[in-house]
Formats: structure tokens, sequence, C-alpha cells
């Protein structure tokens, strides 16, 4: 039988989460608490189609993190947004791996959890990506939308440790082009950007699926992408680096071959995405992107 009966552990551990709170999985962000922090202008991306994504405030020891449109069909992230933190790139690869209680129930803790010893009640393996999606797929590793060295506090870090905030990337994509992109954007944004970055990171998908227990899972993305917005940068920087502010982007295949990362406006980025994605006329990754208003 693929779930046992309960153990006393985990039957208080679901009594546990039933009991009544404020969820993090919210109708919209524009509060401080529900993370309008984590968005430039307290906007998020806008011009998405489906209306089955949830909204997740990411919250970690009772604090908003960061946000997440998540697509509880596919198990992954549509997208995370956030704010960049200074720092020095060092990864913390010891945090134990997180799930979202609220996506599986209404009346779910608002912060993310650890996984529990025992097995996932389905309530929660339907609604989400377990460990046990990622366990026999050597060829994929968990990619960060939100990368922890994006981030300098340790809690901040931790906060990135979620299944919901991952998903499936080629080994050899995600340990090369992927991550020196995201080295190269934390050197130029610790470098030039002098205000508050905004950072939207996502992923297109077609249709192909890690499998289980001969069921679809967990979607892997076709092309991952990425944004960032800083208003407040160094007008001094080099050419080469000043003209990718106050926004520039990014997107490439989740591939072992042809998976050349691409920087591009923010204009050009969203133009190749209304051809990749299920959004309308009027997709915009940041509010006015990124043209503050004076």
């Amino acid at each position: 039988m693929r779930y046992p009966l309960l153990s006393c552990t985990l039957a208080v551990w679901l009594l546990f989460y039933a009991l009544p709170g404020h969820t993090s999985v919210v109708e919209d962000f524009n509060h401080v608490e529900r993370c309008k922090d984590s968005l430039y202008m307290g906007t998020p991306p806008r011009g998405y189609l489906s209306t089955n994504l949830k909204k997740i405030c990411q919250r970690y020891e009772d604090k908003p993190r960061y946000v997440t449109l998540y697509d509880p069909k596919k198990h992954i992230p549509v997208y995370s947004a956030y704010t960049f933190k200074k720092s020095d790139g060092e990864k913390h690869v010891d945090f134990p791996w997180m799930f979202e209680p609220q996506l599986a129930t209404e009346k779910g803790g608002n912060n993310m959890e650890p996984f529990p010893q025992t097995n996932m009640h389905m309530n929660f393996e339907d609604t989400q990506a377990v460990l046990e999606d990622f366990s026999d797929v050597v060829q994929y590793e968990r990619g960060h939308l939100n990368p922890d060295e994006h981030q300098a506090d340790p809690l901040d870090k931790a906060a990135t440790y979620t299944l919901t905030n991952v998903v499936p990337q080629i080994r050899e994509f995600n340990t090369g082009p992927w991550s020196d992109h995201e080295d190269r954007i934390r050197k130029r944004l610790n470098n030039y950007c002098r205000g508050t970055a905004y950072v939207v990171t996502g992923t297109t998908t077609s249709g192909n699926m890690i499998r289980r227990d001969n069921m679809d899972r967990v979607a892997i993305p076709e092309y991952m992408w990425t944004a960032y917005c800083c208003t407040d940068f160094d007008h001094n920087a080099p050419y080469f680096v000043r003209y990718k502010f106050p926004v520039f982007g990014a997107y490439a295949l989740n591939d072992r071959i042809n998976n050349h990362l691409v920087e591009v406006p923010i204009k050009n980025l969203e133009k190749f995405l209304k051809g990749k994605m299920d959004v309308d006329k009027n997709f915009q990754i940041f509010y006015n992107d990124c043209v503050p208003d004076f």
C-alpha cells in the first residue's frame, strides 16, 4: 500500500496543521505582511491567464521573506520575486528542505516547515512537490529561483530552501550557465546598485514531467528566465555595465547543450516570454518596466 496507516507522530503532526491560523496563500500581495516589500512598487508581474495559480507569501520564522507564484498542478513555481541582499556569495546547503502547509489546507500553518521524518499525507503531496520526487532523477538538481547566495541574513538564506522555490534543472545547466549568471548578477548588483534591487526569476514549461510511481509529478522547465530592477544605481559605472541599468533580463534553455544564457533588455525578454507562456498582451514583469515615476 502506497500510503500506510498514519503513525502516532504523523497523526499529531497533521492535527497541529489543522489548527486555525492565518494562511500565507493570499489573494494579493498589497500589504507588508503579504510580502508587498518583495516587489518593485509593491506590484507583482501581471498578465498571467491561469486562474489556478497560487500566490504564496513565503514566510519563515514568522517573517515575510519573498513572493512565489506557484502552480499546484505542475508542482513547480511559476516565478519567485525577492529583494537582492548584498552578499559574499557563500552558499549554505545544510538547511533542511521545507514545504508549504498552507497549499494543502486553508487552515494550514502560515510558515514553511521542514519535511517530517515520516511519510507525507496525500493532501500535501497532491498540491506540491515532495522530496521523493527528486530522489531518483540523477540528471536533475533542485534549482533555486530565489538563490541563497542572493541573500545575506541566515534566516533569509534558510527560507530559500523550500520546494516551492525550486525547479528541476539539468545538472550541467544548474552548475554551469545558470550558476555563473547568478554569481554575475550578484557581483553586478553588489558593486553598482545603490538602492534596493528587485529580482524576479521564473520558468516556462513545454509539457515534460518528472514521473514517480507512473504518475506525472513535477514539470521540467523548458526555459529559465530572470530580471532585476534597480532604479538607484551608479551612473559613473563603465558603459558595458551602465547600459544594463536600471533593468535588464536574461533567459536560457534548461538543457545539457545549447544552454547559453542570453542577456536582453526587459522588453525583449517580455516579448520572448509571451510566446512561451500563457499570458496576455499586457504581460509585464516590473511595474512600468522599472521606469520610476518622477
